[in-house]
């Protein structure tokens, strides 16, 4: 938007203020309400960059401490716990609290249910002011990998067989991801006729794609070739290789080379398999626009779009202590299948989003008409109702820009065959420049045949 066109809006809605605070002594506890969403918006995003400077520095034990603490401030308790369940829960895997990372990512999927289902039955709601009134419900990529860390969470506290179902509930979520909208969008669209909106909005976006993931996959095929059930193992293989086939938009990297030895170990040989996590994924900003109406009016939308948090990491080696050393190769890229699972439930945003916006514009239209219509002291009745309409459509029109913040970016993987023994090394994590970001170091690791050694690591600068 031009800068003229920005004062214009602005000495406009002014002027409507300062009118409007004339005639209605009772605009005040409204302003307050506004005032106090402001305030908390901010005091909540200043808190948040607090808190990922934390996670950047690694100290996660800290980051948890902080979040705690100032769990009132950066959520609300009414709305925002499944946001609360999944930070919580992905900053204790990163501190190693693999058993608090569970329970706590275990209620963030069970919230995530609930909190979808209610937003079908309410959704009217934020019709009348905004997608925050309502539930957060998780972004369909929240809802995917919770169980796939939830699953590694199990894995290192050796429960191999809930890792196994946590792996079965994200695959199952994949095949439903296709159709989870198809009643949202058919109700929103009866919902905007029934209040007199003839013509239904679209959004050229395109439908996702992501139906099935190679780190499910991945983690599926691990851990049944750990419990001999190599038929299984080989079917996870294949649709990993499928799942690089079938959407190249998402998965635009080759497979990794590693891939091709998962299932034929030498005898008498071990592996060592290394999975790494780098970056962190997606926030939110706000993309404000105006819709024009009849009669030069028009109406203020904002809608939440997917920014990236680039990572300065450029590739991951492996070193061990006798000298050998290998790369990790790019597996997963969880940024860009968060951006594209957004698609879906952004077509549902901008239809709720345009329906609201014109059904606030109408409303002051009408009151313009009634007032047209009527004399004296009732004509400015209804002049004020018109401007206070006016005025709550453009303040209370926020774009919803809730979303978990620790999932990483993307996901890295490697092995080797090595003799049976143990070993030490470390995980390197370099920029492009080749400067060490980050590294840790796995002292001791028992590398036995037969089962597996996995060995999971994260830099998320």
């Amino acid at each position: 938007m031009k800068k003229t066109e920005q004062r214009n809006i602005l000495a406009y809605m002014l002027s409507l203020l300062n009118f409007f605070v004339r005639l209605c002594g009772q605009f005040f506890p409204f302003s307050i309400m506004i005032f106090t969403f402001v305030f908390f918006s901010c005091a909540s995003k200043d808190h948040f960059n607090r808190l990922d400077n934390s996670v950047y520095d690694e100290k996660y034990y800290e980051s948890i401490g902080f979040l705690e603490s100032n769990k009132d401030i950066l959520y609300m308790p009414s709305r925002d716990m499944v946001l609360y369940y999944l930070d919580k829960g992905m900053l204790s895997r990163y501190a190693g609290r693999y058993g608090e990372s569970s329970e706590l990512l275990q209620k963030g999927d069970l919230a995530i249910e609930e909190a979808f289902t209610k937003s079908i039955s309410r959704g009217a709601g934020s019709f009348i002011i905004n997608d925050n009134v309502l539930e957060y419900a998780g972004e369909d990529y929240e809802d995917i990998y919770v169980n796939a860390f939830n699953a590694l969470n199990y894995y290192h506290q050796g429960d191999r067989e809930r890792a196994m179902v946590e792996i079965r509930r994200m695959n199952n979520k994949l095949l439903y991801l296709e159709t989870k909208y198809d009643t949202v969008r058919t109700d929103l669209q009866k919902h905007a006729l029934a209040d007199g909106v003839s013509s239904i909005p679209s959004n050229p976006n395109a439908p996702s794609v992501f139906y099935d993931s190679a780190l499910a996959r991945y983690l599926g095929m691990v851990f049944f070739r750990q419990d001999g059930r190599h038929d299984n193992a080989r079917i996870d293989r294949e649709h990993l290789l499928l799942a690089f086939a079938n959407a190249p938009n998402l998965y635009k990297h080759p497979v990794p080379s590693s891939i091709s030895g998962e299932l034929e170990i030498p005898e008498g040989l071990a592996r060592v398999n290394v999975i790494a996590f780098s970056g962190l994924s997606p926030i939110k900003e706000s993309n404000t626009m105006r819709i024009s109406l009849p009669e030069s009016r028009w109406v203020k939308i904002s809608l939440p779009e997917m920014v990236s948090r680039p990572s300065h990491v450029d590739h991951i080696v492996v070193q061990f202590d006798d000298g050998r050393n290998f790369r990790l190769e790019l597996l997963e890229d969880i940024e860009a299948i968060a951006r594209d699972t957004f698609k879906s439930r952004q077509n549902i945003i901008y239809i709720k989003t345009v329906i609201r916006a014109m059904l606030k514009g109408v409303s002051s239209s009408v009151f313009d008409i009634a007032a047209e219509q009527s004399e004296g002291t009732e004509a400015l009745l209804w002049t004020i109702l018109s401007l206070s309409s006016q005025l709550y459509a453009e303040a209370s029109e926020h774009a919803d820009l809730r979303i978990a913040r620790y999932f990483p970016g993307k996901a890295w993987v490697g092995a080797v065959n090595v003799e049976p023994g143990i070993y030490s090394y470390r995980v390197n994590f370099f920029n492009r420049s080749g400067k060490l970001l980050s590294s840790q170091y796995f002292d001791g690791v028992n590398v036995n045949p037969g089962r597996l050694n996995l060995t999971e690591a994260f830099c998320l600068r």
